[in-house]
């Protein structure tokens, strides 16, 4: 079981940020920091983790449209 991952999800397309962030919690990880640069990407994982009853928390860059998520999975 992994207890923390990161992935790198700019530049992909939705639904595969979405793919990969399923994965990996049904992988067992229990905290995931998520990359993404749309905000279709990141609304899609927020309500994926909201399904998987998991907390999540956003930072905006300051100069871009990018976007860090952490999910923490209790």
């Amino acid at each position: 079981m992994e207890e923390k991952k990161t992935i790198d999800a700019r530049g992909l397309s939705c639904p595969q940020p979405v793919i990969l962030v399923q994965k990996a919690l049904k992988e067992g990880a229990k905290k995931l920091e998520i990359m993404v640069d749309t905000v279709v990407a990141k609304e899609n994982i927020m309500r994926t983790a909201s399904k998987a009853k998991a907390e999540i928390e956003v930072k905006q860059s300051q100069d871009s449209e990018e976007f860090v998520l952490v999910i923490t999975k209790s």
